[in-house]
């Protein structure tokens, strides 16, 4: 990382220097109250399983709609049971061969195809634990090829940005011109980009590499730091320096669930992530960073305070973060009751 990222490789342990900012501890504990909640309950010693099926499902819908990609639960689930009536648009014709979105469905197939790529991501996170611990950057490009596949053509699948492909896109983005705003439309040659609603600066590919070595360093290194505060700060440092220019917040928050299931907080996946990110940013029927009249924002605004740096802008972050934790427990505690209920 550079001198402009919020956790400085040089300090000893800088993840725990994240977790004694005022607040954050108490967060931290407290979101885990939350999940310790969720763990205990009684089904789960029989139907663990469905939830954690059930959350995924939940957590990678969120975290598409929180890119702007928003598909409703319901519909979701009626392509993934393949029960749409003849003619309308499945999860296998979502996205063209080669890899474009399909022009015939336009904005609803775009909107599918970039959530079935997240349930397919979220639904083997599990699987990845292992690679993550011992080398987070090829945990990564698996991931960034599960979410992407048949989204983006095969030459970038799992491969981070370069020199060369910041100065194709810069090009493209500039020949687009205002289009480029949408961070989804074509970027020419067939080749969609999925750049998400957050309006993000993108930093140099130089200075991506450093950062994301530097973050690479600390996720394994020993630290004192609770597993909240470690995905928090994997999150927003993924977010900030967007390693793969496409998806990058879907793998943000991929990366932030795996670390809480392969650091022992939530190991069965249980609790339904994204969830919480997505109703915090969604107050009193606000619609979110994906447009709307309501009240919303807030997970945007947490990141430009992460963005910003020093302590008061990541513990800003990191708190919420915690809240995020916190309400996706409880959410995955509504699906036990339901299950319950039969």
């Amino acid at each position: 990382m550079t001198a402009r990222s919020a956790v400085p490789v040089a300090a000893a342990d800088p993840l725990s220097q994240v977790a004694a900012i005022p607040g954050v501890g108490d967060a931290a504990t407290a979101a885990r109250t939350s999940v310790d909640t969720l763990l205990r309950h009684r089904i789960l010693r029989r139907r663990s399983a469905e939830v954690t099926a059930e959350a995924s499902l939940r957590a990678a819908r969120a975290s598409a709609a929180l890119e702007g990609h928003d598909v409703p639960l319901d519909v979701l689930r009626a392509h993934l049971s393949d029960q749409l009536p003849a003619g309308e648009v499945t999860g296998e014709t979502a996205v063209g061969s080669t890899g474009s979105v399909g022009s015939a469905a336009g904005a609803d197939a775009e909107n599918l195809g970039v959530t079935l790529g997240a349930v397919r991501l979220y639904a083997e996170l599990g699987t990845l634990a292992p690679a993550w611990e011992r080398a987070p950057r090829q945990a990564l490009a698996r991931m960034h090829l599960l979410a992407g596949r048949g989204l983006l053509p095969d030459t970038v699948l799992g491969r981070p940005r370069t020199a060369g492909s910041d100065a194709v896109a810069g090009g493209r983005a500039a020949a687009r011109g205002s289009a480029g705003a949408t961070g989804s439309a074509a970027a020419g040659d067939g080749e969609p980009v999925f750049a998400g609603g957050l309006g993000l600066p993108t930093v140099s590919a130089l200075e991506m590499s450093a950062r994301l070595d530097g973050l690479t360093a600390i996720l394994t290194a020993p630290t004192a730091a609770p597993a909240i505060v470690v995905a928090a700060v994997v999150h927003g440092e993924l977010l900030a320096i967007r390693p793969f220019g496409a998806l990058d917040g879907i793998i943000a928050r991929a990366a932030a669930r795996l670390v809480l299931i392969s650091r022992g907080l939530d190991p069965k996946a249980l609790v339904a992530t994204d969830v919480g990110h997505l109703e915090l940013d969604r107050p009193a029927g606000g619609t979110g960073t994906d447009g709307g009249d309501g009240p919303a924002g807030a997970y945007s605004e947490a990141l430009a305070a992460y963005l910003a740096g020093g302590p008061d802008g990541v513990g800003t972050w990191v708190r919420h973060c915690a809240t995020a934790v916190g309400l996706a427990a409880r959410e995955s505690l509504a699906v036990c009751e339901a299950l319950s209920r039969g």
